[in-house]
Parts: C-alpha cells; sequence; structure tokens
C-alpha cells in the first residue's frame, strides 16, 4: 500500500476552527466526556504532520450552520487545495438562496468531494432548495460526505429516515455516510445494501473513545466484510481526542484481515476519486 487516503480531515479558516475547538472544549464538561484536541497546531504543521503519518491525500471538510457561509468557505477551500496539493478539493452548501448557482460553480471549477453537516447546519436534507443540488452532485458522480447520523447528539434532522428518502428519489447519489451512521450502523448499513453508490467513512467508529459512547454493534461486523468496496479511512483530524494511528488501530483489531485493511484505507478512496 503507497499510503493512505483519508476522505474525512478539518481544514477550515481559522477564526472559524477556533469556534469548532471551543465548542469541543466545552463538549466535555458537558458530556462527563473530556475531548481534547490531540492536534491544536497551526495549519502549516497539521498539514506536515499527515505527511508523516503518510497519508498521500486528504480533504477539507467545511460545513456553514447558517445561511450565507457555503460560498465564503467554499472560496477558502479553493484556494487552500490550490495550495496544498495532497488535499482534494471541497465544498459545501446550505439550503438557501443562490445554492444551486454556487454549488454550480464550485463543480466547474474543479471541486472532488462535498461535505453537508445536518446536525451542525440542522437542516433537512429533503429540502425543496436542495433537491437540484442533490441532482446536479449525482449526475457529475462527485461523493457528498454527509454527516447524517445522530451522534454525537441528535439533531432535528439526523437518522437514516431522512437519508433514506432522499435516496429513494437520487438512487445514484455518492452519499457517504459520516462515522458509519453512529449511532444507528444497522440502519446506514443497510442504505448501502440497498444502493450502490452508498458508502460509509470510519470516522472515530471502533476508537475507545466512540466504543464507549455508542459501541458498533458486534453482531453486524460480518456485514462490514461484506461491504468491503464501500467503507473508505475518515478520522476527524485534527479534531480528536487522541492519537491519529489509533484509528487505525480500531481499524485492524477488527479482524477483517489484510485485503479489508488495503482498501478501506487506500483502495476504495483511490477508485472512487480516480487518483
Amino acid at each position: 500500500m503507497p499510503g493512505i487516503i483519508d476522505v474525512h480531515t478539518h481544514f477550515m479558516p481559522e477564526r472559524v476552527l477556533r469556534k469548532v475547538w471551543a465548542y469541543f472544549d466545552a463538549v466535555g464538561p458537558m458530556t462527563g466526556m473530556p475531548w481534547p484536541i490531540t492536534y491544536r497546531h497551526e495549519e502549516e504543521e497539521r498539514v506536515a504532520l499527515l505527511r508523516r503519518f503518510g497519508v498521500r491525500h486528504f480533504t477539507s471538510m467545511i460545513y456553514p450552520h447558517k445561511p450565507g457561509m457555503a460560498a465564503w468557505l467554499n472560496d477558502w477551500s479553493a484556494g487552500f487545495a490550490a495550495r496544498t496539493p495532497a488535499c482534494l478539493h471541497t465544498a459545501t452548501f446550505f439550503p438557501e438562496e443562490g445554492v444551486t448557482g454556487y454549488v454550480r460553480q464550485a463543480v466547474e471549477s474543479g471541486a472532488r468531494v462535498f461535505k453537508a453537516h445536518l446536525q451542525v447546519g440542522a437542516y433537512d436534507a429533503n429540502d425543496a432548495l436542495l433537491d437540484p443540488v442533490w441532482g446536479l452532485l449525482a449526475d457529475a458522480g462527485i461523493p457528498v460526505v454527509t454527516h447524517c447520523g445522530s451522534g454525537p447528539a441528535p439533531g432535528k434532522h439526523t437518522g437514516p429516515e431522512p437519508v433514506a428518502r432522499l435516496l429513494a428519489r437520487h438512487p445514484r447519489l455518492r452519499l457517504v455516510v459520516a462515522h458509519m451512521g453512529m449511532p444507528e450502523y444497522a440502519d446506514f448499513l443497510g442504505l448501502a445494501e440497498r444502493y450502490g453508490e452508498v458508502r460509509l467513512d470510519t470516522t472515530m467508529a471502533f476508537t475507545d473513545f466512540s466504543e464507549r459512547l455508542a459501541p458498533f454493534p458486534s453482531a453486524e461486523r460480518g456485514r462490514l466484510a461484506d461491504l468491503g468496496d464501500r467503507i473508505l479511512l475518515g478520522t476527524d483530524f485534527p479534531n480528536i481526542p487522541y492519537g491519529y494511528a489509533h484509528q487505525l488501530d480500531a481499524l485492524e483489531r477488527l479482524g477483517l484481515g489484510d485485503e479489508w485493511l488495503r482498501a478501506v484505507c487506500h483502495g476504495n478512496a483511490r477508485r472512487l476519486f480516480g487518483l
């Protein structure tokens, strides 16, 4: 394996990232589960760390929490990808007037992956304003990494049911379910079994931290093996409360074999993005 491809890493404007870190700093006292940011470094050092970890390609997962942010975030992310060759040009969107236009512009400018955060954005994937966007991305074959599971806390529009309705209308959509759909693992595995373009990323799943919060059911492990060609490595770097290698250790101890690990950590993403 020539290296790792991580489809779920966060690079964003510094003032936005600082607010994200402040959120996680506050989560610990509220939940009783401390969430120290292990890689609280400047941008250049974070990129260098990924390179030293053997990561050959990664993303800059950005996401808005209100109208008027997405186009600005997309401009920033395009610039980041231009100055960071290992980064897959990432974009995002929000249900608002003009969304189809700026998503089309991002596609035409070379975006290779989009992020949709239904929990933080607190919007319904089936909002009528987004229907042309999903259709555009399905036609373009561009993956959309989507935080749609109800972990770490449920949102108004999280869970498998809204996503099932979305996929019924856009069955060719290359939807990547973030965090393996935590904690609704079984339901999201079922959607991947039904729709051939649905994938899941491993972000924080199977780690000691997440196993305390929302353990992956051991009875579903065979489905992980069966869907081995559609599971992608994701980590949430740098916003993780443990070392980067622990995510890889957690995957290895599933006991699904070297071929499965090679596919998850490299081969599946290489094919998906044509790398």
